[in-house]
């Protein structure tokens, strides 16, 4: 079984990335074994039978083995057949063969969810090993284990979205990537924990989509969860307990449901326009990553989509999707009743967003590399099958369109002549578009503010992309926990940036409206406000309580604030006197900063 302090209680405190409480299992996912199934067993006849289907897995892979180290010593040289002796010993180990066969027999559970506790077990071992050679080792572990795995199953390895976890878990990970995330059924997962990424990060922006808890950046947890592992997490507070014990257990379901209550106080402000006391409205979107988000958004009071990542649509397939795959897709979001308008940004993909593709190599920077409009204006063919697809889509209601990474004017001249390419060809097609299509200019790079004016002259709107204008400003990777404590919406500078890219855009007489993340932070509300923004888009599970701030403030408090605010030095100084004020101004509404 487990060591004797398996079962002690653990708290980590990380960075909530979604908010709400769960309580459940853990399943530490390792997108190496992530494949495997979940089931119960409902008798003991059943598991005999499943014991003798391990045991006849465990007979295969020696066979493999053997026949693999016999070809090895042809080649020549020690080191192979080392290796091919070592993995056998491992799978000759009575210790390892018990394990799985005692946790099928104690827990009724099939021969790979035992082989996957037996792995968690020898994890936790071999982590608290001082010789970092040794401790290496866990990988030839790692590798029988799926190979064991891989003959239960006779066949090809399924893919994770078959993965089977019956009643649901919580989803502990090093990190998620959107490939991860992209094939996971939603519906069996309950929340999710990693040890690395921030609230910008991939892994919590889908779990705000998809309205789970989430707690990232707890550095260790990978080495201290097992799966089954009871675990609470707090996305609110990020705040994650391993093995909680039932006093911890009773108080959380208490918050829990206190938070319940507070979030059905603050749908009562969902329908309600964003109108300040003194009469200056702001138009509220809401940013989406998937066409089932459509009714969340509508529920919380999203006035229209500010934001439609599109890059889901490329992932995880065998073939790029074609222009009617497009199609089918916008068409559920663009004129949906009660949406006024829904921008669609053109992919973002690149950084850490490449679908799988053999021509695309990894690059040292990802994230200043071939991604989102440059790979936009390379890869023109797909460029043209999106762009058509969007304008296609545009005869069916108010689509406005957005190209992302916009560094200078050069881009965006570019991105609009193949626009207008490809209406040409429609026309030609007679295919009905809407001629007077919004086109919009992402401004999330600081060559872009710097370039604002030449800029509005080429586009009918701005959107400004705080995650990536944050981070570039600022000389931070923004998922990089080691470095993310600097990423902070509040600095001076940013600010600066924002105001910069708000005169000009007003003075070019063009609306300039708020994607990033930073538009849905309550702290930063009255801020965005004093900034004059025209439209704040957000996740939307942020826009009740965002709604609720703006139509309790004014304008003209908003930008006696701001007036303050950036005549301070430091994002140290801004940070405690917008936190204060706002906790002073919305004592029930600003959540506990911690100290």
């Amino acid at each position: 079984m487990y060591p004797e302090d398996a079962k002690k209680t653990f708290v980590l405190k990380g960075i909530g990335a979604s908010p709400g409480i769960v309580t459940g299992k853990a399943y530490l996912y390792d997108r190496l074994d992530s494949l495997i199934s979940f089931y119960t067993l409902s008798d003991m006849a059943l598991v005999e039978s499943e014991i003798k289907r391990f045991q006849n897995a465990v007979a295969k892979s020696e066979k493999e083995l053997l026949e693999v180290k016999d070809k090895l010593s042809n080649i020549g040289g020690i080191e192979p057949s080392y290796i091919m002796d070592v993995h056998i010993m491992i799978l000759n180990d009575g210790a390892f063969i018990n394990s799985t066969i005692q946790f099928i027999k104690d827990m009724y559970v099939n021969a790979e969810w035992a082989i996957r506790m037996t792995v968690d077990k020898y994890r936790d071992i071999f982590d608290k090993v001082e010789d970092d050679y040794l401790r290496k080792r866990f990988n030839d572990i790692q590798y029988i284990a799926q190979m064991i795995l891989r003959n239960l199953s006779g066949k090809k390895r399924r893919s994770v979205e078959e993965l089977e976890l019956g009643k649901g878990v919580i989803i502990i990970a090093q990190d998620l990537s959107p490939a991860d995330t992209a094939q996971m059924k939603f519906d069996q997962v309950l929340g999710f924990a990693t040890d690395v990424g921030g609230k910008t990060s991939h892994t919590a922006i889908v779990a705000r989509s998809i309205e789970i808890p989430a707690v990232v950046g707890l550095k260790t947890l990978t080495r201290m969860v097992h799966t089954n592992d009871e675990m609470i997490v707090d996305g609110t507070s990020g705040v994650v307990i391993i093995n909680p014990d039932p006093d911890i257990l009773r108080r959380y379901e208490e918050k829990r449901r206190l938070e319940r209550e507070g979030k059905t106080e603050y749908l009562k402000y969902a329908q309600l326009p964003a109108v300040t006391l003194d009469n200056y409205r702001v138009e509220i979107g809401g940013n989406i990553e998937f066409c089932e988000e459509i009714p969340t958004a509508l529920t919380n009071g999203a006035e229209g989509i500010g934001l439609f990542r599109t890059e889901y649509i490329y992932i995880n397939r065998e073939e790029l999707p074609s222009e009617e795959d497009h199609l089918a897709s916008y068409r559920r979001v663009v004129g949906v009743e009660g949406l006024a308008w829904s921008t669609i940004r053109t992919f973002d993909l690149g950084g850490d967003k490449f679908f799988s593709d053999s021509k695309l190599s990894k690059e040292m920077n990802p994230q200043m590399g071939l991604r989102a409009i440059r790979f936009c204006l390379r890869e023109v063919d797909l460029f043209k099958v999106q762009l058509r697809a969007i304008l296609r889509t545009s005869f069916f209601g108010k689509t406005k369109l957005l190209f992302p990474m916009i560094s200078g004017i050069e881009e965006i001249r570019e991105a609009k002549r193949i626009l207008n390419e490809v209406k040409k060809e429609l026309e030609g097609a007679k295919i009905p578009i809407d001629d007077d299509i919004e086109i919009g200019i992402m401004i999330e790079v600081p060559s872009a503010v710097i370039v604002a004016d030449e800029l509005a002259k080429e586009a009918d709107f701005f959107s400004i992309g705080t995650n990536d204008l944050i981070q570039y400003a600022l000389a931070i990777d923004r998922i990089n926990d080691r470095v993310n404590y600097l990423y902070e919406p509040l600095h001076p500078a940013v600010l600066r940036l924002i105001k910069q890219v708000v005169d000009v855009g007003h003075s070019a007489g063009i609306p300039v409206a708020m994607c990033g993340e930073m538009a849905g932070d309550p702290v930063c509300t009255m801020i965005l406000l004093g900034l004059e923004l025209d439209e704040l888009s957000m996740h939307p599970l942020a826009i009740p309580k965002v709604k609720k701030i703006i139509r309790g403030s004014t304008l003209k408090e908003s930008k006696e604030l701001l007036t303050k605010v950036m005549s301070l030095r430091s994002s140290v100084e801004i940070r405690a006197y917008v936190e204060a004020f706002m906790k002073e101004r919305f004592p029930h509404d600003i959540p506990e900063i911690d100290q």
